[in-house]
């Protein structure tokens, strides 16, 4: 099981961090009482690899100091269980005024304290568990893209992995188009295996309307073009922080030559490294 531990200051983006965390497969508990740590691992590790990835969140609001905390870490350690901890900081200057704009109490709040004070003071106790952290953002002037790009690169050491699930879907345009596609490619310029009488009623999936589609040079050139795009374009996509990208291809009725090409483009983007699923829509329809 992998287990990350995110603290940090209040006001740095815990939360945000473990949101990004659990859109990517976590199952994320905030502010989980230290001392409960170990028993609740015990239990992930119980369900027979049914909580393979685990984020817990810990910060002040657990306590004034961390001792609970190193308690149930050396706990882990005889348990063998491994584990690493994500701290999340921020300029005082720049959680001051995330807090002026939500307008929340700081937990640490006590009458006649600065904001200020609150900060330093949190910043100091938070010291033993920074010191011991395997990865350290400070997101002062991170966009929530940036923020999500480090948090899943110090995680998996590859953000790109799991940072986006791509979906092509093979569609016909007389059934309407997807509509959650985020990208739609018109593939109707193709030759049509349709009025090729032995392959009419076989599908884009089929090696001879496969072979056939692709004996034309213009089908070369566009596939070739399409990778690139989808090379150059894919990249940008994840930095952005999207967690899912729907491909569309079109063709008439859904069944020859959108398939093909919709599995060609499937096939690519595994390739590169995404996670990838296919859907044929209309390919069954007559």
């Amino acid at each position: 099981m992998q287990l990350v531990i995110i603290s940090g200051c209040s006001g740095a983006g815990k939360s945000q961090a473990a949101s990004i965390l659990e859109d990517s497969g976590f199952y994320c508990v905030d502010n989980l009482p230290p001392a409960l740590i170990p028993q609740f691992v015990r239990l992930c590790l119980a369900t027979q690899s049914q909580y393979e990835k685990v984020a817990l969140v810990t910060d002040v609001r657990s306590g004034v100091t961390f001792d609970s905390l190193f308690a149930a870490l050396a706990e882990l350690d005889s348990m063998k269980q491994e584990y690493g901890i994500l701290f999340m900081e921020a300029e005082t200057s720049v959680i001051i005024k995330r807090y002026k704009e939500n307008r929340r109490k700081h937990p640490l709040y006590e009458q006649n304290a600065t904001l200020t004070d609150l900060v330093e003071r949190e910043r100091k106790i938070l010291q033993p568990i920074r010191n011991r952290a395997n990865w350290i953002i400070n997101t002062s002037y991170l966009s929530l893209a940036k923020l999500r790009g480090q948090v899943l690169e110090c995680v998996s050491g590859d953000s790109k992995d799991i940072a986006m699930m791509v979906s092509v879907i093979s569609f016909g345009f007389k059934y309407g188009l997807p509509l959650d596609a985020d990208l739609v490619f018109d593939v109707r310029f193709l030759p049509n295996p349709y009025y090729i009488e032995e392959l009419r009623h076989k599908t884009g999936l089929d090696s001879d309307v496969r072979d056939f589609i692709f004996s034309y040079q213009q089908s070369k050139d566009y596939m070739k073009k399409l990778k690139d795009l989808l090379r150059m374009s894919l990249p940008y996509y994840a930095d952005e922080g999207k967690t899912g990208l729907v491909i569309a291809v079109g063709c008439t009725g859904g069944k020859h030559r959108s398939v093909a090409i919709a599995k060609e483009v499937a096939d690519y983007v595994t390739k590169l490294g995404y996670q990838t699923v296919s859907n044929h829509r209309d390919m069954g329809r007559h």
